[in-house]
């Protein structure tokens, strides 16, 4: 590593916007040096208090540490120099000047979708997130979002469980997972996907890091789906901001009578994005032809193929599957506990249940 991937790696740790980098390099002109740094009236480009902790630890040597301690902890750094750095960031004017990441970067150069919403979902909203999350996955496409509650963790888990790929944006540093809940779901994305973050490894998260960390999740993406979200939501600056990089919008139509839906409702009704009832319509817009996985044989008794059957056009609760399939309630109960040991069907709350 030269001198002056040395220093420009250095300045990594500090949380500086974009612009307070390139001012800093272009004041060092053509001289990369630790010893030009220092000579630099730092103070007039960042705040004093950056100021003086940039010239406190300003050596290469405390630079080659920082980057050795990156590594002891598996995080990987890029920046906007380096050829690994996301191709789809660089003509954005608020790309990130540096990115933190663990895990498996050519996902970057996948087919994607970010797949966003309410930190509180219902029962649908949970149930379609799944659906287009895993359908999605199955057909090679990556699925972004940014590991918080709700609709994003759903994303990523059922990306995860049909042995897709996903890739976390994180508003907080990767060696400090927030929602701290999420650490295990952060830890089996950096293992089988990779996560993403703007923030040196130990920041913590704040009100303002998610909206910046929306504006990369919309960025990274060929197209954003809105599964379900209020009309206040942080979901709309994931929207906006995709709308500006002349991102496909994608929504989910829902119940006109919940506010977690307003927000796709709105979408479609203005004409903002594209309504879409099923993953098949976002893979012809992106030119992927669907490939549905094939079933395998179940090996299903009569009555546990009646209930599937019954799944098969939507999530169902106990009383609508007992009205159409005709089975004693204890029958019915007995096949929807051995169908979810098998892994065949989900219980979502709300009493739903629906195909996994």
């Amino acid at each position: 590593m030269n001198e002056k991937q040395l220093l420009i790696y250095f300045l990594s740790q500090f949380d500086l916007a974009a612009n307070k980098v390139e001012e800093i390099l272009s004041a060092l002109g053509k001289d990369f040096s630790f010893s030009k740094l220092c000579s630099v009236k730092l103070e007039k480009i960042v705040s004093k208090t950056a100021a003086d902790k940039i010239l406190s630890l300003a050596s290469s040597q405390y630079a080659k540490t920082y980057l050795e301690n990156l590594k002891e902890l598996g995080i990987g750094l890029l920046c906007k120099f380096d050829k690994d750095y996301p191709e789809k960031l660089l003509p954005l004017e608020e790309s990130p000047f540096f990115l933190f990441y663990k895990g498996d970067l050519s996902l970057l150069k996948m087919p994607s979708i970010a797949i966003v919403g309410t930190r509180t979902p219902s029962a649908y909203g949970r149930m379609v997130s799944e659906r287009f999350a895993r359908e999605l996955a199955q057909n090679g496409v990556a699925i972004i979002s940014g590991l918080a509650y709700g609709v994003d963790s759903i994303a990523h888990r059922a990306a995860l469980e049909c042995g897709g790929k996903t890739v976390a944006v994180l508003g907080s540093g990767l060696n400090n997972i927030y929602p701290a809940q999420h650490l295990d779901l952060a830890r089996e994305i950096a293992e089988e996907g990779l996560l993403l973050s703007e923030y040196c490894p130990s920041t913590s998260a704040t009100k303002y890091s998610f909206p910046a960390r929306n504006r990369i999740i919309a960025g990274l993406s060929d197209g954003v789906l809105i599964t379900e979200a209020g009309l206040k939501s942080g979901t709309l600056y994931t929207r906006d901001f995709a709308l500006d990089y002349g991102r496909e919008v994608y929504a989910v139509p829902g119940n006109i009578d919940n506010c977690k839906s307003d927000l796709p409702n709105e979408i479609v009704c203005s004409g903002q994005g594209m309504g879409v009832t099923s993953s098949k319509a976002i893979l012809e817009n992106m030119n992927i032809d669907s490939q549905q996985p094939q079933k395998k044989n179940l090996q299903l008794s009569f009555e546990e193929d009646v209930v599937v059957k019954l799944l098969e056009t939507g999530a169902k609760d106990m009383d609508e599957l007992e009205k159409k399939s005709n089975l004693a309630i204890g029958v019915l109960k007995s096949c929807l506990t051995m169908l979810e040991i098998r892994g065949i069907i989900s219980r979502m709350p709300g009493g739903l249940f629906c195909l996994k």
